[in-house]
Formats: C-alpha cells, structure tokens, sequence
C-alpha cells in the first residue's frame, strides 16, 4: 500500500543495471582479448557445430520425459490415486517435471558423448 511507487523504479533500475552490466562485461572480454593479441570478431562469428544436436537432444529426451510422465498419470499412478474422470487433480505433476528433466538431462549427456568421441575420433586420425 504504501511502496506501490517503488515498483516501476526498482523495475526501470534493474533493467539498466543489467543491460549496462552486459555491456561492460562484453567490453572487458573484448579488451581481455585484445591484451592477449586475439580477434575478439573472429570469435564472435565462429560457428558451433553441435548447437542443433544438442538442442534436438534436448528435446526429444524432454519430449520422452514427458510420454513417460504421461504414461505413468494415466496407467499406473491413476490407478493408485484415481479421484474422479481427469485423474487426481494435478497431484501427480511432479512426476512430469521429474521426468522432462532427466529426460532433458540425458540428452544432453548424450550430446556430450557424441561431441567428446567426434573430437577424439579427430585427434586419433590426425595424429596418424
């Protein structure tokens, strides 16, 4: 009631603030780099080339999560929980964010292993 002025000042502050601390921060890589004799362009424009697998890992493993969460609500979980036609009312959405996670994570982990054994396989055929 009495602190309803200070929300659009705390809000216009905290998104200076952070738009000037991306700017300096970006300016003192940039100057870091440029200390150390490097191109800070040269890496700005460098491709990633595992950046579509990793995402398309990521959401299939989501995706899977989220089957699998579904799977269990209606399957198994309803049968142990059942309240009225749509399941238990939202008790077991838990499990969904459960599994969209380590769903999610194991992608990522598999995307880690592609790009760890492509680099290695490159580091073998180059030493030979």
């Amino acid at each position: 009631m009495h602190g309803e002025f200070l929300i659009p000042i705390v809000m216009f502050a905290g998104g200076f603030a952070m738009v000037f601390g991306i700017v300096y921060l970006r300016t003192r890589q940039n100057l870091a780099m440029i200390e150390k004799g490097m191109n800070p362009k040269q890496f700005a424009n460098r491709p990633a080339p595992y950046r579509n697998l990793k995402w398309g890992l990521l959401l299939v493993g989501a995706g899977l999560g989220f089957f699998i969460a579904y799977l269990l609500d209606n399957f198994l979980l309803y049968k142990i929980s059942h309240t009225d036609n749509w399941g238990n009312n939202g008790a077991n959405l838990p499990v969904y964010f459960a599994l969209v996670a380590i769903g999610g994570g194991l992608g990522l982990i598999q995307s880690y292993k592609m790009e760890k054994k492509e680099t290695l396989d490159k580091e073998t055929r180059q030493q030979e």
